[in-house]
């Protein structure tokens, strides 16, 4: 729907003189003026006024329940991942506020435009320790890019076009808004807002001739694309420079989706379980040109790869937030640009000599191909077998969506992505993440393939959202490895205290009989040649379904074994 069409869809200014709206109806107004479609919720009283708003705009907007409010934000994360527009939650005050903050968090940390409207106690009962009472701004403040109350009726439209704004200009990230249930009852003529433009940053031309001359100087670049506010089009722009310069690409902690992973450019990514390899060839760079990362801990590894705050190889930063540019990494260019201004410039700076740096980009792609070699196991479920060939099986356009845990290095090691495909995941390393983010992707497009990547740690935190993919028509398939422990604790426990386990072991419920209670098709798989029927029965399905996958407690991540933990740290 145009802009244009979304003004003329809710009632016009000279329409609301005469007919006054409720608060909650202003708001459901304003939602749809801005182009939204859907949103996440738990209900609650707080808010009931816009429940009953929506009620009559049904056939415009999908209000999709969710069962924890945990997992409501996390879905209107994922949503915003995904489409780039502001993904939209309503929970309800007090604890259901403190249950989203999670998912407010993740948002933060991983730029993510999200808007989450939050019931209030009423405005006369303020600063009474009321039933629920919370202060959102003080409470959300520092894990949101704005968090406000409306404490007016009719300044509605004006707060839910700048929480649009906000959300999505320059850096993207969270906005709270807190409503007071007695304002959303009053009734006002306010006018509608505009339909809200995002604001971004192009890249300086001047600046850009820069980089081309600094990137000429180099004899060992590197590019580091990561971040939010890429869209498809700035993907292939971005490879196509690369290309076309012959520089070699990393991608920053799952951002894989960014750079297409069969380009001859691409080396790997900056994660958690990151190869030796390439930490040593960011470590030999003598130009990093970065795009859209912030350098956080993750990609730099504790900051130990890339000194601070001055680091040895030249470095040029491009990222839409200047307070961002300089906080860690004093860089020698910066470019305050979003991803896809930078990128379309870059595809156009005149051509570099590509044959200068073959050798260092050879070398460095023939890293990463080692490192997608399966590794040798014993095991009866193979999980390197299984996941490559799962990855030579999906479509184009499918959807991984990852949780917080060591599992997710198959994921990130053997599936190849490039857009359309998507890799959705917490750069915030929350659990409890990956199966409502598949449930929020399945539910926005049910034709689409949506995997989701689970520990059995992270699935008992948010599991039973698949009632809501059941519920709505979302059709993820679940892969929750199961390994009896909290892995990721247990591999830096036997590191640091071998032998000594405590706290990480798990006991663990009947998967399959809990996900077929919920209607889902479900199925244990304990041996490689098992994987891929079972992973095709889950697709012909039709509907959500979860595969729990029987692994090796061993092999505790795709790198490293227990014994092999153990066996450092002896004498």
């Amino acid at each position: 729907m145009s802009v244009q069409e979304r003004a003329a869809s809710v009632s016009s200014p000279s329409q609301l003189a005469s007919n006054a709206r409720t608060g909650g109806r202003i708001l459901v107004d304003q939602l749809l003026l801005h182009g939204a479609e859907i949103g996440f919720c738990v209900p609650g009283e707080s808010y009931l006024e816009v429940l009953n708003a929506l009620f009559d705009v049904r056939d415009r907007f999908k209000l999709v329940n969710a069962r924890h409010e945990a997992g409501a934000t996390n879905m209107a994360e994922a949503y915003g991942k995904l489409t780039g527009k502001p993904g939209i939650c309503m929970v309800t005050r007090g604890p259901g506020a403190c249950h989203a903050a999670v998912g407010v968090h993740t948002a933060f940390q991983d730029s993510t435009p999200m808007i989450l409207l939050v019931g209030q106690i009423a405005r006369d009962t303020r600063d009474r320790e009321a039933f629920q009472e919370i202060d959102y701004r003080q409470m959300f403040g520092p894990v949101a890019k704005w968090a406000a109350e409306i404490e007016t009726t009719s300044r509605i439209p004006e707060y839910i076009a700048r929480a649009f704004q906000v959300a999505t200009s320059g850096r993207p990230g969270p906005v709270v808004l807190g409503l007071p249930e007695d304002m959303l009852a009053e009734e006002s003529d306010a006018g509608d807002a505009k339909p809200y433009v995002t604001a971004q940053a192009a890249a300086d031309p001047a600046q850009m001739q820069h980089v081309r001359e600094l990137l000429a100087q180099a004899e060992r670049p590197l590019l580091i694309v990561g971040g939010s506010g890429w869209n498809d089009q700035a993907c292939r722009d971005i490879v196509a420079f690369a290309e076309a310069s012959g520089i070699p690409a990393a991608c920053s902690f799952r951002r894989q989706d960014i750079f297409d992973n069969a380009s001859g450019n691409y080396i790997g990514d900056l994660s958690t379980s990151v190869a030796p390899s390439l930490t040593k060839r960011v470590k030999e760079a003598d130009l990093l040109l970065v795009v859209g990362a912030r350098l956080g801990e993750i990609t730099t590894q504790a900051y130990r790869i890339i000194e601070s705050p001055t680091p040895k190889p030249k470095l040029i930063h491009v990222y839409p937030d200047p307070d961002e540019i300089g906080r860690v990494y004093v860089p020698d260019i910066a470019l305050v640009a979003s991803p896809s201004a930078f990128a379309a410039a870059a595809r156009s700076l005149q051509s570099l000599n590509a044959g200068k740096w073959q050798a260092w980009r050879e070398a460095a792609r023939n890293d990463y191909l080692e490192t997608i070699k399966i590794p040798a196991t014993s095991f009866p479920l193979d999980m390197g077998k299984a996941i490559s060939d799962l990855a030579n099986a999906l479509p184009d356009d499918f959807v991984v969506t990852v949780d917080a845990g060591n599992f997710s290095g198959w994921a990130h090691r053997f599936i190849r992505y490039a857009r359309p495909g998507r890799q959705l995941g917490p750069t915030s390393g929350a659990m409890g993440y990956s199966v409502p983010a598949a449930v929020a992707a399945s539910i926005a497009d049910p034709k689409r393939t949506v995997v989701s990547f689970v520990g059995d740690g992270g699935f008992l935190m948010s599991g039973q959202e698949i009632g809501t993919a059941m519920q709505h028509g979302g059709r993820p398939i679940v892969l929750l490895f199961n390994n009896r422990m909290y892995g990721t604790i247990r591999m830096h426990q036997e590191r640091e205290f071998p032998e000594r386990v405590s706290g990480t072991e798990l006991v663990n419920p009947d998967f399959v009989g809990f996900a077929r209670s919920f209607g889902c098709h479900a199925e244990r798989v304990e041996k490689t040649a098992d994987f891929m029927p079972a992973f095709e029965r889950a697709v012909n399905s039709g509907k959500a379904a979860v595969l729990e996958l029987m692994t090796d407690p061993e092999q505790i991540s795709t790198r490293t074994t227990i014994s092999a933990l153990r066996a450092a740290k002896r004498p």
